[in-house]
């Protein structure tokens, strides 16, 4: 089996513990050659410095290409390009580009002076020609859309107004993603430019409430191991074997990226590697 592209998104940290949290993960996760990682960004913009300075951080102290996520939230159309020329100054290439979500939940109100969407926002980013533009996609709709073909017709959009790759909301099986990328390629989108995205279960009642805010469809067996997992002590080898049979299934669908939710966590997400086949291939050289 061919070694498929990987990559990881972290999360900046809020706390000293978290600081060293986050770099133990980078350093356990750095050595399987990630052809990019991410770094989130908080609701309203509330982690805008933490995530400049952990993108300009891990990129310095490992080499790796970070993709510095970016969003429309409560600043100005000035200030967002801004903040896309600094990392372009700090030699970020990768921008991933979403509308993002209101301090506190509720819904979106962009600034007037803001970008009104995440097309605008990619729109303004092609505009600067600096970046290569990642963006979100959901494979069982976005929770505001009135349903999956106007989900749909919302990526073809972003592709169209310079998006270069997407990456997927978390599911539970390779089905949910061969659907979603069927009828994205019916539609005219290139399903080879849809990386899933992948959430190693570290904690199941984590995951099953994420799941249910962003209408994430949880397979009635799947919880129910989970809840048997949990009563039997053997949670870990339940999630290793099923992200890694997930996994092993988009790949034998085609896929040849896989993108890793780490949740700054990086035991699941390398022991799933590594039941691929995907093992280390360089070392650390520049140490913070």
């Amino acid at each position: 089996m061919t070694r498929p592209n990987i990559s990881f998104e972290f999360f900046p940290p809020r706390s000293l513990a978290a600081s060293f949290r986050l770099w133990d993960t980078v350093q356990a996760l750095a050595p399987l050659a990630p052809g990019f990682v991410s770094v989130t960004y908080g609701a309203g913009g509330t982690t805008r410095q933490l995530t400049h300075e952990a993108v300009t951080t891990i990129g310095t102290s490992t080499g790796l290409s970070v993709a510095a996520h970016l969003t429309c939230v409560d600043a100005s159309r000035e200030e967002t390009l801004e903040i896309a020329q600094t990392y372009a100054k700090a030699g970020v290439k990768d921008i991933v580009a979403l509308r993002g979500d209101m301090p506190g939940g509720g819904a979106f109100s962009p600034r007037p002076d803001g970008f009104g969407s995440s097309v605008a926002l990619i729109e303004g980013l092609a505009d600067v020609g600096e970046f290569n533009i990642r963006v979100g996609a959901y494979p069982e709709a976005h929770p505001e859309s009135t349903d999956m073909a106007q989900n749909i017709a919302w990526l073809k959009r972003k592709f169209e107004a310079g998006a270069t790759s997407a990456i997927t909301q978390f599911f539970f099986e390779a089905e949910t993603f061969f659907r979603f990328r069927d009828a994205c390629q019916a539609a005219g989108i290139d399903g080879t430019r849809i990386i899933p995205g992948i959430l190693p279960i570290e904690n199941w009642k984590g995951a099953r409430n994420f799941a249910q805010q962003c209408g994430t469809s949880i397979p009635t067996n799947i919880a129910q191991a989970y809840d048997n997992a949990a009563r039997d002590d053997c949670h870990d080898l339940l999630a290793l074997a099923q992200c890694s049979e997930l996994c092993s299934d988009l790949l034998d669908g085609g896929v040849n990226d896989l993108h890793f939710y780490t949740l700054n966590t990086p035991d699941l997400t390398r022991d799933c590697c590594r039941a691929l086949g995907i093992e280390p291939e360089l070392k650390l050289e520049k140490v913070a």
